[in-house]
């Protein structure tokens, strides 16, 4: 699993919008065609969302070039909505991704670890082939 940075913004609600796929928590193990998040990155993004007050923004997911292997994850809260987004809602947390990040994205696991030794989200990522030891960036 690989630590990835705080979020910056906040606010989903569940969509009535037909574009968005709307998936309960419980659903998770089906989503093997885009990213998953657990209960614990719900609640957690949830939360975030809450504080921030606002509910018109979506948790985006994007891979963009960087880090030590040559790609990072970057998550982070999002107004927009880019023409070929893959969106997904998970019991009210609507969850987007870029066209050219979703294949990089495939099955791609999102959690919250909230441990002594560390917080934050961690994504636990199929198509990566390996990873640096700042656990930022994959390949």
């Amino acid at each position: 699993m690989k630590p990835v940075g705080r979020l910056f913004a906040q606010t989903a609600e569940q969509s009535n919008d037909p574009g968005v796929e709307h998936m309960s928590v419980e659903d998770k193990t089906v989503a093997s065609d885009g990213i998953i998040l657990s209960d614990a990155a719900a609640a957690k993004v949830k939360s975030l969302l809450e504080q921030e007050g606002r509910e018109d923004l979506s948790l985006r997911v994007a891979v963009q070039p960087g880090g030590c292997s040559g790609l990072r994850y970057q998550l982070f809260f999002d107004e927009r909505s880019l023409d070929g987004d893959v969106v997904k809602d998970f019991d009210g947390v609507k969850v987007v991704t870029d066209r050219m990040s979703a294949p990089y994205l495939h099955g791609a696991s999102i959690d919250f670890v909230d441990t002594i030794e560390k917080q934050g989200f961690t994504i636990d990522n199929p198509n990566a082939t390996g990873s640096c030891a700042c656990g930022d960036s994959f390949s």
